[in-house]
């Protein structure tokens, strides 16, 4: 008996969309990721893309437990001497709370060309208004 893998036009994406209001951040990144990878299908290969796509919405009322809004903090440099920025959790939240759930999805999916593919499926809004209403997509609860 043959194992079966599964292609790249047979898999069945569907659309869902989670309020993120009131919601823990590090736990509600690892549900996202789980459906943004497929490993919640029977037809899962962690070679393939069969994941599905996420919609969040109300990323701005997202909850973190403990002393993260002061303490956790992001970095990035650009490469040259002198070019590290860091911004808390908190400032982040307040310019761009997209970012802290993308980041937080992008740190656990695969660092290769699946996991950016993966990324690409992931939609987030601060607000309650997305434009992905054409593709119907059913309420998931976590």
């Amino acid at each position: 008996m043959k194992t079966y893998t599964p292609k790249e036009g047979e898999v069945a994406r569907d659309w869902y969309v989670v309020d993120a209001e009131d919601k823990i951040l590090g736990r509600l990144a690892t549900e996202i990721t789980t459906r943004l990878r497929g490993k919640h299908k029977p037809e899962f290969a962690p070679h393939t893309d069969v994941g599905d796509f996420i919609v969040v919405i109300n990323a701005e009322k997202i909850k973190v437990t403990g002393n993260k809004l002061e303490a956790k903090k992001y970095y990035s440099h650009s490469g040259y001497p002198g070019g590290l920025r860091e911004i808390t959790l908190k400032d982040l939240l307040a310019t761009k709370p997209e970012m802290v759930l993308e980041k937080a999805v992008r740190g656990m999916l695969p660092k290769n060309k699946i996991g950016r593919a993966q990324l690409k499926k992931l939609k987030v809004y601060a607000g309650t208004d997305h434009p992905h209403a054409a593709q119907n997509p059913k309420e998931l609860h976590f």
